[in-house]
């Protein structure tokens, strides 16, 4: 089977989204399928290569930062690949597209189907859907919305990362998704023995946005100057001035490190190294750097929000807390730290829970629906 992938971030630009359509493609490469990647270009990246198997295009699509994407560089961007894409459909011929995120990329694979009659298979995750990350795109959804309602009802099939997703999507498009949680290669992560460090190695890899709530996890640490830790902030956005101040005023600096954006590859090492992931996001669909801390055997510090107690059962492998309320977190994240026996033992627990996630089970659920768009 021939099948397209488009997305508009692909490693090493990019988050989450575009490493999980990274591990597909390398799966659906071994599992026989002809896999091409149509993508953006940013500086220093080629314009074509044949990566494990898989070709990948890449367009200059106005891109200025590698973490993050403006809207009017969506916008550039699908002024800019449109041309490339009718070009694959016209003499690649796939048989199908496997789509990543319905803004700014589904655009493209609708027009696709419309124009040639390639059906597409889109793969949305929480910011695509309305209500998802309503302190970042609640605002652009009461205009846009309109717009994206063919992408959703044109599609062969949904894929979404959670129930929680699936269930904004029920209410905001009244259609059903198939969840597909994003996968991660374990083999690939290469763990090390489970230990615990001194001092105690807390890490977050994510972008520095409001939804991460990193204003939030400086506070907390705060109280916790007392106690032997450090904290890698793995990641760039527009809060990292911000953060770097706060970090200086709460005599946090010689404890964090901003690390700024790096190669995926980067960040999973320094994950290695570590012992606890810190998540307090305000919202979250399932983070792909949740599932490698699984698999790299981290303890998991999170938000209570829904999709997280996918990842960490409370007391086994780390814990869910309120981000409403520092004195409460911090209360939790005192009580792991400071018991290294306690802190060892949530680590073995997350590398048992890490092998429901894998990229390769992931991989073949995907192919199922891919195969379906075709028939």
């Amino acid at each position: 089977m021939r099948i397209l992938v488009l997305n508009y971030e692909f490693p090493p630009i990019g988050g989450g989204g575009g490493r999980f359509a990274a591990d597909l493609c390398r799966h659906l490469t071994r599992f026989g399928h002809q896999v091409r990647v149509q993508t953006s270009r940013f500086q220093g990246l080629p314009h074509k290569e044949v990566h494990e198997g898989y070709e990948i295009y890449r367009t200059w699509s106005g891109r200025r930062q590698a973490h993050t994407c403006s809207v009017p560089e969506m916008g550039y961007y699908l002024a800019a690949n449109l041309i490339p894409v009718m070009r694959h459909a016209a003499s690649w011929r796939p048989q199908v597209i496997n789509v990543h995120f319905a803004v700014p990329t589904g655009v493209l694979a609708w027009i696709i189907r419309q124009t040639t009659g390639i059906p597409y298979v889109l793969s949305a995750q929480l910011g695509d859907v309305p209500g998802g990350v309503p302190v970042q795109t609640d605002h652009l959804f009461r205009w846009l919305k309109p717009f994206t309602v063919p992408i959703w009802r044109d599609a062969a099939a949904v894929t979404v990362p959670s129930d929680e997703v699936a269930e904004l999507v029920q209410r905001a498009y009244s259609l059903p998704a198939h969840v597909i949680p994003n996968g991660v290669e374990l083999e690939a992560l290469n763990p090390l023995p489970p230990k615990v460090h001194t001092p105690i190695r807390l890490v977050f890899v994510g972008r520095f946005s409001p939804q991460k709530n990193l204003i939030f996890l400086l506070e907390v640490l705060e109280k916790l100057k007392d106690l032997n830790w450090r904290l890698d902030l793995v990641g760039d956005g527009p809060l990292r001035s911000e953060l770097e101040d706060l970090s200086r005023r709460g005599n946090l600096a010689a404890k964090v490190q901003f690390h700024g954006w790096v190669t995926p590859e980067a960040a999973t090492d320094i994950m290695r190294h570590s012992d606890m992931l810190v998540l307090p996001s305000l919202s979250e669909g399932l983070p792909l750097v949740g599932l490698q801390a699984l698999g790299l055997g981290l303890a998991l510090a999170t938000s209570d929000h829904r999709s997280l107690k996918d990842l960490v059962q409370d007391g086994v492998n780390g814990f869910t807390c309120s981000v409403t309320d520092v004195e409460a977190f911090a209360h939790r994240l005192r009580d792991l730290v400071a018991n290294p026996r306690e802190l060892l033992a949530m680590r073995r627990a997350s590398r048992k829970l890490a092998p429901r996630f894998e990229a390769g089970r992931v991989a073949r659920q995907m192919e199922s629906l891919l195969l379906a768009a075709t028939n």
